[in-house]
């Protein structure tokens, strides 16, 4: 935990120099840092973080909110805390905010871009878009079993998320509806990315390949979405009926719905023709 009850935020990892947060502009700073690498989170997550109470920390959200860095949304029923008082609310970096993140090397990294492809054309930057997730997920064993096993799905997308981690990506996994999704809370590409979205296609290309399903991109960093959002279905197992004689014998001679529905089939056949 870190704490800026002296003055300083202390990184809990060993090594790493104390951040000066005396100043609100520093607070701040220290804050935007947090939702970057945690994603959305409420007051009081992040008064923890810092040493600070949710109180004092919220004139700081508040001066974000209205420079239009973050913003606030309702939290989810499913994961509010119960208790007592206002409803929580949890708070994002919306695109201004993750602009200010900018550094020079996006610049360089541009630059060289647009150098590749006006040298080598367009499919030397898909080439490289595909080689640079590659390595990213290298140590990412491909799901075998397909789309038949939910749960090696899911293992592999929890790879895939602590692979892109260690990137830079900030992800994680989380369970929605009938499937499973990987939000990158981060993108150290943003900037990139927007001019060349060959970068998102490629990593959606990776994750398809190596989950054994089709996957759908449902927001990006780079198109001002405030996560990059990868939904990835999951196979509903069908009821096995018994094979006893009674199972056997309406399959061979279907009554009722089943019964309509092929004689409504045939029909269609026979007016089709």
């Amino acid at each position: 935990m870190k704490s800026i009850q002296d003055g300083s935020a202390v990184s809990a990892d060993a090594g790493v120099p104390p951040v000066s947060v005396s100043h609100d502009g520093q607070t701040r700073t220290a804050v935007v840092a947090f939702l970057v690498e945690h994603g959305p989170a409420t007051a009081g997550d992040i008064g923890e973080e810092l040493g600070m109470s949710a109180a004092g920390v919220r004139r700081h959200l508040d001066a974000l909110i209205a420079g239009g860095e973050i913003r606030a949304s309702a939290v989810s029923a499913r994961y509010a805390r119960r208790g007592r008082g206002r409803p929580a609310k949890q708070f994002q970096l919306t695109a201004v905010g993750r602009g200010k993140l900018h550094h020079a090397y996006d610049d360089l990294a541009g630059a060289a871009m647009r150098r590749l492809r006006d040298v080598a054309g367009d499919q030397a930057v898909r080439d490289f878009a595909a080689d640079r997730i590659d390595a990213i997920v290298a140590d990412v064993p491909a799901n075998t079993e397909g789309d038949s096993d939910p749960d090696a799905v899911i293992q592999t997308a929890d790879r895939i998320a602590v692979a892109l981690t260690a990137a830079g990506f900030s992800a994680n996994t989380r369970r929605v509806g009938a499937g499973v999704q990987i939000c990158q809370h981060h993108c150290p590409v943003a900037h990139v990315a927007t001019e060349f979205p060959e970068l998102c296609e490629a990593e959606t290309a990776r994750f398809t390949d190596l989950l054994g399903t089709h996957v759908q991109r449902l927001a990006t960093i780079a198109n001002g979405d405030c996560a990059c959002t990868t939904h990835v279905p999951l196979a509903v197992a069908s009821p096995v009926q018994p094979a006893d004689d009674d199972s056997r014998s309406t399959i061979d001679s279907p009554s009722g719905s089943d019964a309509q529905l092929a004689s409504a089939t045939g029909t269609k056949r026979e007016d089709s023709r």
